[in-house]
């Protein structure tokens, strides 16, 4: 087995070829720093014309960054964002958006299947109003969730008519934005300016590049002096044509697009492949690039001695992604030794 064989994160991929290219172009002459260079504002306006509206785009290095960044853009250090308590930003990010907006707060919602719901937002918002609560001035949902499933536009809607109700603005944590759109089958601007979303930080490192990850705000006020924020932060890359030359080559042909089925339609292989197996079964409905089982230890342990490698993750599930560059070879492989692991007496 090759070490490239593995279930563990989307984030182990390479770069896809046409990104490759796209970077590679952009090396071969010298160009302005600082996001002053064509290739900057080619992948900017690239992506206005994927979401067929008027947008401010920016680039930084990682999702964390982005995150961070996009939320305290929204409000200040006394305010509160609401999230899903299996959030990202809650989980997994070491109290970055707290860092960058030096203090703000996360209030943690619940919901079925990694998914806020319209009610405990409603419960947060109005559980306390006095002044020694943290007030609430932002929702932020991840979408696709922590635990591979997706939002609809209904469901999108009615965040946003809750989030109107309390004047709130709606931050949403794209990690798998493509994913969620190639499962939907809805056009981008469906899942986001059009249902509400005021900022959108969508990850190009889980979908074919090498690093980069592009914050839009659909909600234009928002971006006020948002560059010097990244500044500050130490995500105003010098030369940023290497992290936005990169994404013009996502975005021709839709790259990202079909990087995206592509994942996702391997994890439906997978899934479907374990799906009645004696001791396995799925934790979460398989809805991206991600498949949330729960396998016997004694399994796990055999699975990890031939080499595979995947993650224990929320509840002790199993979680094996997939990528741009996941097989179905490789996806029957995995499948065949689970097999006869499972027929072993």
């Amino acid at each position: 087995m090759s070490d490239s064989e593995q279930f563990a994160s989307d984030n182990y991929s390479g770069i896809c070829p046409e990104a490759w290219n796209s970077m590679a172009a952009a090396n071969r002459m010298d160009e302005p720093a600082y996001g002053e260079d064509r290739w900057t504002t080619r992948a900017a306006d690239g992506l206005r014309d994927l979401f067929g509206t008027d947008c401010d785009v920016f680039f930084v290095f990682n999702g964390t960054a982005a995150n961070s960044l996009a939320l305290a853009s929204i409000g200040q250090s006394f305010h509160s964002v609401i999230c899903h308590e299996l959030a990202h930003i809650e989980t997994d990010e070491c109290g970055g958006p707290e860092y960058a907006s030096n203090g703000a707060k996360l209030l943690l919602g619940e919901g079925r299947n990694g998914k806020l719901t319209p009610q405990s937002i409603e419960h947060l918002v109005t559980k306390r109003t006095d002044i020694h609560y943290p007030k609430p001035k932002a929702v932020s949902i991840t979408q696709a969730t922590e635990v591979g499933t997706v939002y609809t536009p209904d469901e999108l809607r009615a965040i946003r008519a809750v989030a109107d109700r309390h004047k709130l603005n709606v931050h949403m944590d794209g990690a798998r934005f493509a994913n969620a759109v190639a499962a939907l089958g809805v056009h981008p601007s469906e899942i986001t300016w059009k249902a509400g979303v005021d900022v959108l930080c969508f990850s190009g490192t889980k979908n074919g590049l090498a690093l980069g990850e592009a914050v839009i705000f659909f909600n234009r006020q928002l971006a006020e002096d948002f560059e010097w924020r990244c500044k500050q932060a130490g995500q105003l890359a010098s030369k940023m044509r290497y992290i936005s030359a990169p994404w013009c080559g996502l975005l021709e042909n839709d790259v990202w697009l079909s990087n995206a089925q592509h994942a996702n339609a391997c994890a439906a292989r997978l899934a479907e492949g374990l799906q009645g197996l004696p001791g396995v079964s799925l934790r979460y409905p398989r809805e991206v690039n991600g498949v949330f089982v729960d396998l016997p230890e004694p399994l796990q342990a055999a699975l990890r001695d031939r080499g595979w490698r995947f993650y224990d993750f929320i509840g002790g599930s199993s979680r094996l992604m997939c990528s741009w560059s996941t097989s179905e070879q490789q996806v029957d492989r995995f499948l065949a030794d689970v097999k006869s692991l499972c027929e072993r007496p």
